[in-house]
């Protein structure tokens, strides 16, 4: 057994994700098991783990009540993490949304960073509580152990001022609203391994499509964020299962003169728009890929479209388009969004290998094509680990 353990946590409202690094000679990473309790405060509650070859260790239901929250369910991951992993780790990473302008690198987080982090929770008003609840259980129960949180926007903070402003007045940037851009983390992660594709791909113009649950997309030169679909909020961009992506201001205007309080115009944009609101079935890209509901089929449809527009502004800000790249769920995995989104870009030069895209690749794209297309998978959770490792080493990363 390695002396030295890396845990990685990733909290949602309603679930937690865990994995387990091993730290061997020259600092090398292997995961010796990866996890997640879902169905946090509901009664329907599943803790599942397989280890570093993903055979199963887990499936367990445990009583509702011992997932009442996210702090509940970390203490039943701190049991069973100390029945199975015969150590405490030696430090744990956190994925924490918003970093704000202040937070360009991860850093370690004690009482007094922790409140600077809940500072920022307007910023991110779905995600940054949930992330940040592990980070204070830890505390309150294990003051000594090292925790490092790990900002999804710092990857992005490489953006010139153009791209990360808006057309509003001074005053209102400098009390921070801006464009920060999203899921920095996978793009970090895919950026390191553009090189795995082919020698030309960490110096070219490439877009990367991270279609998940949310989704985005970025524009990198030589491995550095040029541009983001995702903007002030993870709100912007494309639509996502249950957010809407980029929305004209004056729709929530409306909604608020109309006597929409804003709590509830806020659960409306996080949990009831997009390919949820536009299906009116479901925002998961799987149901709506088996269903035959014209409603379905309209939001794919839509999903594509905007996807495909977006890659074409991106490519402006780069001063053209040499590759795409496809991650995270939807874009490892659903070769018909890939086709659909890529059959939106052939005037860009793109063209799509058919065979190739419905083995997920890596290249996805015809021997031909001016423009490449990969499918590669991402993996935030050894980003963190990585991050976590290093601060803990004394090497830090700025943008």
């Amino acid at each position: 057994m390695s002396a030295e353990q890396i845990l990685v946590l990733n909290a949602g409202s309603s679930s937690l994700k865990f994995q387990l690094y091993d730290v061997g000679d020259g600092d090398t990473l292997s995961r010796r098991f990866k996890g997640l309790i879902g169905g946090i405060g509901t009664p329907h509650g599943r803790l599942q783990v397989v280890d570093g070859t993903n055979a199963p260790l887990a499936d367990e239901r445990p009583d509702p009540a011992r997932l009442a929250d996210v702090e509940a369910a970390q203490a039943l991951l701190g049991e069973w993490f100390m029945a199975h992993a015969g150590a405490p780790p030696s430090a744990v990473g956190h994925r924490v949304v918003h970093g704000g302008t202040e937070f360009t690198a991860p850093v370690r987080v004690d009482a007094a960073m922790l409140a600077r982090l809940e500072a920022l929770t307007p910023l991110a008003p779905l995600h940054q509580p949930a992330n940040l609840a592990p980070i204070r259980s830890i505390l309150s129960r294990r003051p000594d152990l090292p925790q490092v949180a790990c900002f999804d926007t710092s990857f992005h903070r490489s953006h010139g001022p153009l791209a990360e402003r808006f057309a509003i007045p001074e005053a209102l940037y400098q009390q921070g609203i801006r464009r920060y851009g999203f899921h920095g983390l996978s793009y970090e992660y895919i950026a390191g391994h553009l090189g795995d594709l082919g020698p030309s791909l960490p110096a070219a113009r490439v877009v990367v499509l991270h279609l998940g649950s949310g989704m985005s997309a970025c524009a990198m030169r030589d491995g550095k964020s040029i541009d983001s679909s995702m903007g002030f909020t993870a709100l912007d961009g494309l639509p996502m299962g249950t957010r809407p992506g980029a929305l004209d201001p004056g729709v929530v205007l409306y909604l608020a003169e109309q006597g929409m309080a804003p709590a509830a115009i806020e659960h409306l944009l996080y949990h009831d728009c997009g390919l949820k609101g536009l299906s009116g079935i479901s925002g998961d890209v799987r149901d709506l890929l088996g269903s035959d509901a014209p409603a379905a089929r309209l939001a794919l449809d839509f999903l594509a479209y905007r996807a495909a527009g977006t890659i074409a502004q991106l490519g402006s800000a780069m001063g053209g388009l040499d590759a795409v790249v496809f991650t995270a769920g939807v874009g490892e995995n659903a070769a018909p969004i890939r086709a659909a989104i890529a059959e939106g870009c052939t005037w860009l030069g793109l063209t799509l290998d058919a065979a190739r895209n419905a083995t997920h690749g890596p290249r996805i794209s015809a021997d031909g094509s001016r423009v490449s297309a990969w499918v590669l998978p991402t993996n935030e959770e050894r980003m963190i680990a990585r991050h976590t490792l290093d601060l803990l080493r004394g090497r830090k990363t700025a943008w």
